[in-house]
């Protein structure tokens, strides 16, 4: 008889159980519908020879990374980001103690189970496994021991192909007493990764590059962003400011500006302005945010006749990258609106679904926020929410699914949201965040940057072109996202990325 276990770990078990088992009630077959893991372990009188048991395993590159911060083996061959073998191919191979290791998962975990431990284990690593295989590691007790121990035939096998990863011999004693646990606590490890970041930067690399005017780059923080952006071939920027500062900032950081066109300004709002017309000369793409106050560089873009509007507020979003996180979160309006009304959260709702279908998010869940999640008038972002989202329903605001209000628990968590019995297509699986107000917003992103570990990247929508707005704490990684950001989305506007 054979039992199988979905765990929260991700883990599938498979048992094979004996004919004494079947008519057990305390038969260690765990029904699928079990939403925890008991751990329940065989002695060594309860062992029998032909008795097995397989844990399945989807290996993943965070479980490498994991196992290389865990192991000290930084080996580059395991690494997703890094071509280790020098083929040109940036495959991330299984360690082959990381493979081993889920022997002894089956070994501690259901048979003989808790209380296990090792007397020897033999290896011979007949294949690779590579990240994004499923692998299956299978014990069988072979021989019972006298004193005490049980030995097992080992193995872990690829489950598409049924390739022979590893094999081997296991002593090991068993427990001398019966033994249960029940959903064992463990902390959860999050690999301090920013892979959808990575993605971008991957998607932005291959495009022209976009045409960036970039405003008082005078010091090295902001002109070292332009710099890395343009090394990665995302931008092609055009330095405007004053040229003895720009080349000072560019010594200062170990740069060679002079391969870049410099264009004179006397004054950050004479920056802000030839940044404006070079935009409406057809001569740059996107505008980026040096050294100077964002409200000198927004002054010329908000004039009535040479600025940069187009029918929309100007708007901020930041694009996340939170580690754990399965896809990039959205929150917004963090820079620009202090305290907006409807009107103006109606763009700041659009600007944000198109900035995420720009990113690939095919139809963005957007959860407005609110300090609950039922419609109370006491409470004016709620109303506000509700709104949104019946405006949504209208077709007063397209191209993504829009729910609230909600609070922040059941905007992100499903379980929250079951709880309060809140169903839908957003509720627990919003990837834009529509903050009450411009204070709700920055303490959520900062609380994401600097208690999540997340990067953010930074950009004013609803002008003729993005802007690109980086601050001097930004991180390279959070630099080169803001660019890349601005040039996927430009170039979708104008039909140049699907």
């Amino acid at each position: 008889m054979s039992a199988v276990f979905v765990s929260d770990q991700g883990f599938v078990i498979c048992y094979a159980l004996d004919e004494t088992d079947r008519h057990n009630k305390d038969a260690r077959a765990v029904d699928r519908q079990e939403t925890s893991m008991i751990l329940e372990s065989r002695n060594w009188d309860e062992m029998e020879v032909g008795q097995s048991a397989e844990l399945k395993r989807l290996c993943t590159a965070d479980d490498f990374y994991v196992f290389a911060a865990a192991s000290g083996n930084h080996n580059p061959v395991h690494l997703e980001a890094e071509d280790g073998d020098g083929d040109g191919v940036r495959e991330a191979y299984a360690p082959g103690m990381f493979v081993a290791s889920l022997i002894t998962a089956v070994l501690g975990n259901f048979l003989p189970g808790p209380g296990t431990l090792y007397r020897s284990q033999s290896l011979n690593f007949h294949d690779h496994a590579l990240a994004g295989d499923e692998l299956c590691a299978r014990v069988e007790v072979v021989e019972k021991l006298a004193d005490g121990a049980v030995r097992f035939a080992t193995q872990v096998t690829r489950i598409s192909d049924g390739a022979l990863i590893v094999d081997g011999m296991a002593d090991v004693f068993a427990p001398k007493k019966h033994l249960k646990f029940d959903a064992l606590e463990v902390p959860g490890l999050i690999s301090q990764r920013h892979r959808h970041f990575e993605k971008l930067l991957e998607r932005a690399e291959p495009l022209p590059d976009l045409v960036t005017a970039v405003v008082c780059p005078e010091e090295p923080a902001s002109l070292e962003g332009a710099i890395l952006a343009a090394e990665h071939r995302i931008i092609e920027p055009l330095l405007i400011g004053n040229p003895e500062k720009i080349m000072r900032a560019a010594d200062e950081c170990g740069h060679d500006a002079t391969r870049f066109e410099i264009l004179p300004a006397e004054s950050a709002r004479d920056a802000a302005r030839l940044a404006v017309q070079l935009v409406n000369d057809g001569r740059a793409g996107a505008i980026m945010k040096g050294h100077l106050h964002t409200d000198t560089l927004l002054k010329p873009m908000l004039d009535k006749v040479t600025g940069l509007r187009m029918g929309r507020r100007f708007t901020h979003v930041f694009v996340m990258d939170v580690p754990g996180v399965p896809h990039p979160l959205i929150v917004t309006d963090a820079a620009i609106n202090i305290a907006p009304d409807l009107v103006t959260k109606v763009d700041i709702v659009q600007n944000a679904i198109d900035v995420a279908i720009s990113i690939g998010i095919a139809v963005p869940k957007v959860g407005v926020l609110s300090a609950v999640e039922t419609v109370t008038p006491s409470i004016p972002s709620s109303l506000d929410a509700a709104l949104l989202s019946k405006m949504a329903e209208r077709g007063q605001i397209t191209g993504g699914e829009v729910d609230g209000p909600l609070a922040m628990d059941n905007a992100v968590d499903l379980g929250a949201a079951r709880t309060k019995g809140l169903r839908g297509q957003v509720a627990g699986r919003a990837e834009v965040l529509v903050a009450p107000g411009i204070d709700s917003a920055n303490m959520l992103a900062k609380q994401l940057a600097y208690i999540s570990h997340a990067e953010g990247a930074g950009l004013m929508l609803g002008a003729k072109v993005p802007v690109i707005l980086n601050s001097r704490s930004d991180s390279s990684m959070a630099r080169l996202a803001s660019a890349a950001v601005a040039s996927i989305h430009y170039f979708r506007l104008r039909g140049n990325v699907e």
